[in-house]
C-alpha cells in the first residue's frame, strides 16, 4: 500500500470468472462486463465511484460502474442461497489464510496482516 500512494498507483482485480454460484451452478462473467469494468479502469472514472468494503477480504468493491450490472458488483447477491456464498467465502478466506502461514518468519514483512479476515485466525496476526 505504501509503495502504492508513494507513486500515486492503483492495484485493480476484476473478476472474470464466475458469478452467481460455485462453478457449473454460476455464469461465467460476459467478456462485455469484463471489458466494462477494464474501461472503467482505464478511462478513470472508476475512481468516482462509490465503494463498499468486502467483510472478508476488505478490498473495496464498486457499487456502480457504467455498463455493468450492479448486481454483478455484489456476487453475493446473485448467488439463489446468500448462506452456501457466505459459507463458501468463507471457505476460500481459510484456504488463503491458510496458504499464507506457509510464509510467516519468512522475509521482513508479515503478508498473512493483508489477508482475509477470520475471527479465529484474527489472533495470530
Amino acid at each position: 500500500r505504501q509503495k502504492l500512494e508513494e507513486h500515486g498507483s492503483s492495484a485493480y482485480l476484476v473478476n472474470s470468472g464466475w458469478s452467481g454460484g460455485p462453478y457449473g451452478v454460476g455464469d461465467r462473467m460476459s467478456i462485455k462486463t469484463t471489458r466494462s469494468c477494464i474501461n472503467a479502469i482505464l478511462n478513470g472514472s472508476i475512481k468516482e465511484a462509490e465503494f463498499s468494503i468486502d467483510p472478508t477480504f476488505g478490498f473495496e468493491v464498486p457499487k456502480v460502474l457504467d455498463g455493468v450490472d450492479s448486481q454483478v458488483l455484489d456476487p453475493r447477491s446473485t448467488w439463489l442461497n446468500e448462506s452456501e456464498f457466505d459459507e463458501t467465502a468463507q471457505k476460500l478466506a481459510t484456504m488463503y489464510s491458510k496458504n499464507f502461514e506457509k510464509y510467516l518468519g519468512k522475509g521482513s514483512i508479515n503478508y498473512a496482516q493483508y489477508g482475509p479476515k477470520l475471527s479465529d485466525l484474527d489472533e495470530t496476526r
